[in-house]
């Protein structure tokens, strides 16, 4: 008896999705990274420990066998818990963006418990073949990372959309570096412009063009998600909160951030803790 099996789908160009970089993290104690965005596609995936993911100034509790995928330049980071000190990989796939059924969401979480033996099996792999480095290891990960991507597709709440190279405004990403390095200090348009050498009108207008939003207003954003989570995460006072984030005085940053978030600083320490309590209570 023979059986034959002709395909006749249609599959991308294996150069349009590459697998940029795979890394493992493991953190302790009450730590949270610097919001931040990345011009590449991320999924994460955790293995251990328990969290919290602020993706937009949206905070998500995560559990081992958790994946979350996040867009190009969407802002996230990751809050870890001191008993349960969160471990994940993560994947930068670039030339590809992940379409969910929820509407107008450059990020989704999935419940992955029935994918975890192949997820597991498929990441160290990826980790092994990038610790030995031998020939053809590239094109071993990038084997590996299409067969993950067929997997998620298959769940119905996931699709893919190849994407063009993101274009490069040398001067604008830098611009956006030091606003992501510096936005604890006093940044102006001015010291903006110096430190990317060209006029800061025009920097102005790139930078609103690229990433459709003005320099200072991405700025006071990055400012009040990075308060978010401090909200969320510590126990400061708003005081100590708008000094570490960069405010000038604790009255405007309370300013800012209804004018941003709808609501006052505390509302929404209030709001958080009050979902936390009812996630603990389940």
């Amino acid at each position: 008896m023979n059986t034959r099996y002709d395909l006749n789908m249609e599959v991308p160009p294996r150069e349009a999705v590459r697998l940029l970089y795979i890394s493992k993290s493991r953190f302790g104690g009450d730590w949270h990274s610097v919001p931040h965005t990345h011009a590449c596609s991320e999924m994460f995936y955790c293995i251990g420990g328990r969290g919290q993911f602020n993706i937009e100034g949206q905070l998500h509790n995560v559990e081992p066998d958790d994946l979350i995928i996040v867009n190009p330049r969407v802002q996230h980071t990751e809050l870890s818990y001191q008993a349960s000190p969160l471990e994940y990989v993560v994947l930068g796939i670039e030339g590809v963006e992940f379409l969910f059924d929820q509407k107008n969401l450059g990020y989704t979480m999935l419940k992955c418990h029935d994918m975890r033996e192949d997820m597991l099996y498929m990441i160290r792999l990826l980790l092994r073949e990038m610790d030995n480095k031998e020939d053809g290891c590239e094109m071993i990960c990038q084997d590996i990372l299409e067969v993950l991507l067929v997997r998620l597709v298959r769940r119905a709440s996931v699709s893919l959309r190849l994407t063009k190279a993101p274009s490069k405004n040398k001067e604008c990403e830098a611009a956006k570096r030091y606003i992501d390095e510096n936005f604890r200090e006093s940044v102006s348009l001015d010291q903006l412009a110096s430190v990317t050498h060209i006029n800061k009108y025009y920097l102005a207008h790139a930078f609103q063009k690229e990433y459709n939003i003005s320099p200072i207003n991405y700025l006071l954003r990055r400012r009040i998600t990075e308060s978010k989570a401090l909200l969320a995460s510590t126990d400061h006072s708003l005081t100590q909160i708008s000094e570490l984030v960069g405010f000038s005085s604790p009255s405007y940053f309370s300013q800012s951030f209804r004018r941003l978030e709808g609501m006052s600083p505390m509302e929404y320490r209030r709001t958080i803790q009050k979902q936390q309590d009812t996630r603990n209570a389940r």
